[in-house]
């Protein structure tokens, strides 16, 4: 059993609690918008891991607050990842314990090697363009989603014809260059990303559609009990390749 501090106690942190007890943890702190205070009560004597779901705004100050307090801390927040590498820095320098993860389901990250492999499958078919749509509820602030930005920057990683991504409408002066991400906000979806590659002929699409928010809540609980004990900065990879 771990001592588990939530972070953001929404119905993301709602959902990783009822996972978490399931699987024999005490959860430690519920942190929300009402008792955010009690962050700093938070320490190695309470509690073994902490995962952070909250919003773009207050993420990188609670990641820090937890790794200044000494707990391993595991983030799913996505839109404020300009920071990421200043927490890292000091994540090192601290010796302290940091997972960050765009997305923790463990089929979006089997998801992420399917993309890469069929990009490299598709570098030299030039005539097809590459497009990827995202669709997420309509309480979801940041756009795109952090998990079309890891898709995208994974496909640019492997075709030599595109330089970068932009989020729809495409205002660059040199369209054909760049990895085009919709982005769609409508009522009750868990998430869909959806990444396509049209030629005038035909078409290849490979798709993830999650349920509901429970198997993002289930892989946010595994990465924190793998990361107990452990010092670095890590990602949902390190945590699948165990």
């Amino acid at each position: 059993m771990s001592r588990i501090a939530l972070i953001g106690y929404g119905k993301m942190g709602k959902v990783i609690e009822s996972i978490a007890v399931e699987r024999g943890h005490q959860i430690s702190f519920r942190i929300g918008r009402k008792n955010i205070g009690e962050l700093s009560h938070i320490s190695p004597e309470n509690t073994d891991v902490a995962i952070e779901f909250t919003s773009p705004e207050a993420a990188f100050e609670n990641v820090m607050a937890c790794l200044r307090q000494r707990v391993p801390v595991v983030c799913g927040s996505t839109g404020w990842l300009a920071h990421k590498q200043e927490a890292a820095q000091y994540c090192e320098a601290q010796g302290g314990a940091f997972l960050q993860a765009s997305n923790f389901s463990i089929g979006v990250n089997i998801f992420f090697k399917i993309n890469e492999l069929l990009a490299q499958l598709m570098n030299s078919q030039a005539q097809y363009n590459v497009s990827l749509t995202e669709i997420h509820h309509t309480e979801k602030k940041d756009a795109p989603s952090g998990t079309a930005i890891v898709l995208a920057e994974g496909a640019l990683q492997h075709l030599d014809r595109k330089t970068a991504w932009e989020l729809a409408p495409i205002t660059h002066d040199q369209p054909e260059s760049i990895l085009s991400i919709e982005a769609q906000r409508l009522p009750n979806y868990a998430g869909t990303h959806t990444v396509r590659y049209e030629s005038a002929e035909d078409f290849i699409e490979i798709k993830h559609e999650a349920h509901n928010r429970k198997g993002f809540a289930l892989g946010a609980v595994i990465a924190a009990e793998w990361i107990i004990g452990k010092k670095g900065v890590f990602s949902m990879q390190d945590v699948l390749d165990k």
